[in-house]
């Protein structure tokens, strides 16, 4: 959610920043704004626009020179999009500019204290408090103004700040939401993602909770908010800018769809074991006599990552033999939760920086729990603050709704269920078994890929639906759930999904000729269940399309996919639904990277 950009440096900064927002517009938005200046002019000069970056980069003037500057995507939270309620924000004087991603939870509190003292606001957000309490400082420093500030700030933030009596400097914090800095050639950088940096840098430092730090073109420091240096060394990015690039294709959503099978493969490379039969996942830090010592596994994700943790519980419990189920890390720290010292928990975030996981994770941490971290992005919040995880190697995804980054999620659960299956009761011939099945998925998904225009077809034809059922179930049912809420994501269409077996306890009376049903149907134990599930259906005409691994009688149309082992065949029977998806948003002439209303990176509640 929102997007920061900064530059200080020799370069002319506003084209850099325009570049550095669209490369994040991926992240969601609704308005945009940058500040500049330069040492030799230190007055502060402002754009804002409701909108796309598009419409802010019109209203930026031929001249607008500066050397240094700040540049934020926002997404409402406090007051409507708006030109006014757009970043930066800056005081009645126009010294000092912030832009802030997250919330401050005591800015009514705030608010009050400094309307009050005579303070005049702009602006309905909660950033605008930041500001004021910045310019109101009596400190010498713009490092002690800003520290001041964020001494009385509760909640979450990630910030820059700039002031027109210290041009030589940017200085930013972090809270809860990402800051990551890019080390240049006598040029620094600032972002709340990678992708803004890549295209001139790859060495970044990224900044921990509790951080904050002062950019200067040739010189960079890091240190708490309590004033206590703190020793930052740059990683290297893994990606290139042409990573974030789309590659030929309409649009990121496709691109990332038809990655998959090679986003696979690196999930699966350099981690098998061939010799045990086994799966060697070096981050876990966790040794046999721990992983045997396991009683039961907790999975926390939300949305897609929640329903890739229900299909990885699924797949733990059937290999591993170890009770396991997922639950919404929204919901989890706010019951209360009984934190067992014999449970793993495991926490899965694409971004590694969703907020409602990363706040679980440290309640969890705070209890004394292990915790394990399943994420796409390197060096994020949550791979830090775990003791050990899994990175999925997706590569970057930059359309707001998940694909290959699900696919590699339920892929790296498979990986480790059969690493604990085979430390605990998994049998040499079971672990070939699943082993020979992960090494089928690349091709099979790239034959799923081949059907393309056929899935076209048919989202032509239930494009037209305002309302759709989505069915499976046990192994079905999170595909289920992941597929309707692709379609509800992109499409705008209403979908739900339920368990075939509840058909009967209630959604039956919704079956009509006008709300057509997807039903997961594997060739597996379950077939014959499933069938029932169809007739229910059928005997209430309604419309079926069947995701399945033969021809079904009673579907008015199937879809065929690839057979697999039976616990590996859920990674497959999704990609078609996200054509199916894909699809019907093009049909509905939807902004399909851009849905409305939706973020990439969720790092508020």
């Amino acid at each position: 959610m929102c997007g920061i950009v900064g530059y200080i440096g020799k370069r002319d900064v506003a084209p850099l920043l325009l570049e550095g927002l669209q490369r994040l517009e991926y992240r969601g938005y609704d308005s945009a704004g940058i500040v500049v200046n330069t040492p030799k002019s230190p007055a502060l000069k402002v754009v804002k626009a409701k909108g796309r970056v598009r419409e802010l980069e019109s209203r930026v003037p031929k001249r607008f020179a500066g050397t240094t500057g700040i540049a934020h995507t926002r997404w409402a939270t406090h007051g409507a999009p708006s030109d006014i309620n757009s970043h930066p924000h800056l005081d009645a004087d126009n010294n000092v500019a912030v832009v802030h991603n997250g919330i401050v939870d005591n800015a009514d509190e705030l608010r009050a204290k400094l309307v009050a003292d005579g303070i005049v606001f702009v602006s309905e957000t909660d950033t605008e408090v930041i500001t004021h309490l910045i310019a109101r400082s009596q400190a010498d420093t713009l490092e002690e103004k800003v520290r001041e500030a964020v001494k009385v700030i509760e909640g979450t933030y990630g910030i820059a700040v700039m002031h027109a009596d210290f041009p030589d400097r940017i200085v930013v914090a972090r809270n809860g939401s990402p800051v990551v800095l890019g080390i240049g050639e006598k040029e620094m950088f600032v972002a709340s993602d990678v992708a803004a940096l890549v295209a001139h840098t790859r060495q970044i430092v990224t900044l921990n909770d509790g951080e904050m730090a002062t950019l200067k073109a040739d010189d960079f420091r890091t240190y708490t908010t309590g004033g206590a240096t703190t020793t930052s060394t740059p990683e290297t990015v893994e990606w290139e800018a042409a990573s974030y690039d789309m590659g030929g294709h309409d649009t990121y959503m496709h691109k990332e769809i038809s990655e998959q099978a090679d986003a696979v493969d690196r999930v699966l490379r350099g981690r098998i074991d061939d010799r045990f039969n086994t799966v060697h996942l070096g981050g876990l830090n966790l040794d046999p006599r721990e992983a045997r010592g396991i009683r039961r596994v907790k999975i926390l994700g939300c949305g897609t990552s929640y329903h890739a943790g229900m299909i990885g519980a699924g797949l733990i419990e059937s290999l591993a033999r170890i009770p396991a189920d997922a639950e919404p890390a929204s919901e989890f720290r706010y019951r209360n939760p009984v934190v067992d010292p014999d449970t793993l928990y495991i926490a899965v975030s694409q971004s590694g920086e969703t907020y409602d996981v990363l706040a679980a994770v440290q309640e969890l941490k705070r209890k004394g729990a292990r915790v394990l971290g399943v994420v796409n992005v390197v060096g994020s919040a949550i791979a830090r603050e775990a003791d050990g995880g899994v990175y999925v190697h997706a590569g970057p995804e930059v359309c707001v709704v998940s694909t290959k980054c699900f696919t590699n999620t339920v892929v790296a659960f498979a990986l480790l269920a059969v690493h604990l299956g085979r430390i605990r009761d998994l049998s040499v011939t079971d672990g070939k078994r699943i082993i020979e099945g992960l090494r089928k998925l690349p091709a099979q998904i790239q034959e799923i890929l081949k059907t393309e225009e056929d899935i076209k077809k048919l989202a032509a034809e239930y494009a037209e639906a305002k309302s759709m059922m989505f069915i499976g179930r046990v192994r079905g049912y999170p595909v289920a759930l992941e597929a309707s809420l692709k379609l509800k994501e992109i499409s705008y269409i209403h979908a739900e999904a339920y368990p075939a077996s509840e058909l009967k306890h209630g959604p039956l009376a919704l079956i009509e000729p006008a709300m057509p049903t997807v039903a997961i149907v594997p060739d597996d134990d379950l077939l014959e269940k499933n069938r029932a599930a169809l007739e229910e259906i059928k005997a209430r005409s309604g419309r079926i399309l069947a995701v399945a691994h033969r021809e079904q009688e009673k579907a008015d149309h199937t879809i065929l996919v690839p057979k697999n082992e039976d616990e590996l065949d859920p990674i497959l029977m999704g990609i078609p639904l996200q054509l199916l998806a894909y699809h019907t948003a093009l049909a509905l002439g939807r902004d399909i990277d851009k849905p409305r209303n939706l973020a990439k990176s969720v790092t508020v509640e």
